[in-house]
């Protein structure tokens, strides 16, 4: 395992997910403020533009209207970044950690149930049925 690449795969994940938030959330301002500006970021950034979030920048920012909105963009997501980024480690190590936790109780309850259990629930699992059905 190798710390540091994961953490810049993640940086990297992040970084992308906050420049589709700073998008969808300019979007949402356009479209009260100037409709037609609203369509057309909409449209330009459909088709899965923003997976890379730098080569999404690099390219509205060579299109007439995109450099204000690369501008717009950029500014957004610094912002969003700031108010947001320090709660993330966090919140993402209590989270796996309580998934974790509820997956094991799973698996435990799997493993330990008698056969006749396993087969009973498959039974009411087949026909839709549950306990409370009765």
């Amino acid at each position: 395992m190798q710390p540091k690449e994961i953490a810049k795969d993640t940086a990297k994940i992040v970084q992308n997910y906050l420049t589709y938030k700073a998008v969808m959330l300019i979007i949402e301002q356009l479209a009260e403020t100037n409709p037609g500006e609203a369509i057309w970021l909409r449209q330009y950034s459909s088709g899965g533009k923003l997976r890379d979030a730098e080569a999404y920048i690099e390219e509205i920012m060579s299109e007439p209207r995109g450099k204000e909105l690369a501008l717009r963009i950029m500014t957004v997501r610094a912002t969003m970044a700031e108010q947001t980024l320090e709660f993330i480690p966090e919140m993402v190590t209590s989270k796996v950690k309580q998934d974790n936790l509820a997956h094991r109780r799973h698996l435990l309850e799997r493993l330990t149930r008698s056969p006749e259990d396993t087969s009973n629930l498959d039974a009411t699992q087949a026909t839709g049925e549950t306990e409370d059905s009765d």
